[in-house]
């Protein structure tokens, strides 16, 4: 079979200078970028013939239906192997990287979410006229029995990996009613499956969808639920009832919508999507030892708090009485997801360059140590930096250096104070002078010893040209 350069040749008539391994968390798929000078593609590497198969018929269908997905390009004959549209680099769920760290969305990522939740209306109703359900893989709509694998997914892959002792025979019976209760749901919809944050991407301003070969025929519900209740998404609940009212005003321009109806059922597909969550995270974590889905179960669980907190499910006693009591257990209770305030500070050399905001923040204060009377002037303190009791001694006694530290304090702490107060995650403060070693090294020094003494919150010190670092811990 040809490789994905093979297949670039034949669909652009020209060669691919690079093939490049795109990192992916969660598939099996492999995914790469090749390109020349003039054009870029995606090529797509899969396991399963039918998968891919179904991904490239629903591709065509969509993008007959005028539906914001990558266009595709060319297949290899065995099916395993094609090429799509490349899309850019930005990930929804990246995109919005400030906004969860923070739980402050902007209004132009705001934007962005309500415009993907006005067109996931539009892809579940336009995508499914007339299309041909038969190919979709594994399953061609949602019934009984991909509810209960789900069931049972969680119920193997995650509730019993936890220790917990249950009746099984007991916990079956509330999953027939559970079952029972979704199949209420019309089904003649196109069913995302795995609609979240990860599979949206941004091309001039706009969401694009990607990765819905396990899409199928089914209700609506599920794709909400899946996206307002994405494990790290953060959205809260004022920001997610915003979305869910676009949904509902966006699916209300094609179909009739009786909200109180669509608010009760859609509870329950929370309810059903979030422990079919649980049961990835579980397979993906315990079993295949991938951190990232252990990292999201916390996440998932507040999540399955809340939702069992605010919505009836008296219906399936037992199934919520196992739940109460897995969320109780003590390894998921000692979680905190109000993650804590840390501080970088760093000391630079202008001439090096400001140091990064690896925190995606865009930087935080930067302190000029550059008018304060250099150490480095003098050659007996040439060989030594602002750690070193002699130019500490210097600093201290000419004062200059106090005066711009007890301004710098008075900022930061009010801010450090603010932030924490708001549940941001990160602040950045860094020090410049012209060698980045004496002066901005001392007052780096000076300000993270300073923050953890007050504050208490973990402190990470990065001194970027004497390539030394210093955590102090969180207290």
């Amino acid at each position: 079979m040809p490789s994905l350069k093979e297949l670039f040749k034949k669909a652009t008539g020209t060669n691919a200078d690079t093939e490049v391994r795109l990192t992916v968390s969660g598939s099996n798929r492999k995914y790469y970028r090749l390109q020349n000078k003039d054009i870029s593609l995606i090529g797509v590497v899969g396991i399963s013939a039918e998968e891919n198969h179904a991904f490239i018929e629903m591709s065509k269908h969509f993008k007959a239906k005028a539906l914001p997905v990558p266009e595709f390009i060319i297949k290899s004959d065995d099916n395993l192997k094609y090429l799509q549209e490349d899309l850019g680099d930005t990930v929804l769920f990246d995109y919005l990287r400030k906004g969860r760290l923070t739980r402050v969305f902007s209004s132009d990522e705001k934007e962005l979410l309500h415009k993907t939740m006005h067109m996931l209306a539009k892809i579940q109703i336009k995508g499914a006229e007339g299309f041909d359900f038969s190919i979709c893989y594994p399953q061609p709509e949602f019934n009984k029995r991909s509810v209960l694998w789900d069931l049972n997914y969680f119920k193997y892959c995650f509730l019993k990996a936890t220790g917990l002792e249950f009746q099984e025979n007991r916990l079956e019976d509330d999953f027939d009613r559970f079952a029972d209760k979704l199949l209420q749901a019309p089904i003649d919809y196109f069913m995302y499956r795995d609609f979240q944050s990860r599979n949206v991407m941004i091309k001039e301003g706009e969401p694009y969808f990607i990765d819905y070969q396990g899409g199928r025929k089914g209700p609506v519900y599920y794709d909400v639920a899946s996206f307002l209740w994405q494990a790290k998404a953060q959205y809260g609940a004022e920001l997610r009832g915003e979305l869910l009212d676009t949904y509902i005003k966006s699916l209300g321009e094609h179909r009739e919508v009786n909200e109180t109806e669509f608010r009760e059922m859609l509870d329950h597909f929370v309810l059903f999507r979030l422990l079919q969550v649980l049961g990835a995270y579980g397979f993906r974590g315990y079993f295949e030892k991938k951190p990232h889905f252990l990292q999201s179960i916390p996440y998932a669980l507040e999540n399955l708090r809340e939702v069992m907190q605010h919505c009836d499910f008296s219906a399936f006693p037992y199934l919520m009485n196992v739940l109460h009591e897995m969320a109780a257990l003590k390894q998921f209770r000692e979680v905190n997801l109000d993650k804590p305030l840390v501080v970088t500070v760093y000391s630079f050399s202008y001439k090096k360059g400001m140091p990064n905001d690896d925190s995606g923040n865009g930087g935080g204060f930067v302190f000029d140590c550059r008018a304060v009377n250099n150490p480095g002037k003098y050659e007996r303190f040439q060989s030594l930096n602002g750690l070193d009791t002699p130019v500490i001694q210097f600093l201290e006694e000419d004062g200059e250096i106090i005066r711009l530290l007890d301004n710098a304090y008075n900022m930061v702490d009010t801010t450090v104070k603010r932030y924490m107060e708001r549940k941001f995650t990160n602040l950045m403060v860094s020090f410049g002078c012209t060698g980045g070693q004496h002066r901005s090294v001392y007052s780096a020094q000076k300000m993270a010893e300073h923050i953890s003494e007050k504050f208490g919150i973990e402190v990470n010190l990065v001194h970027r040209e004497q390539n030394l670092e210093q955590r102090f811990e969180r207290k």
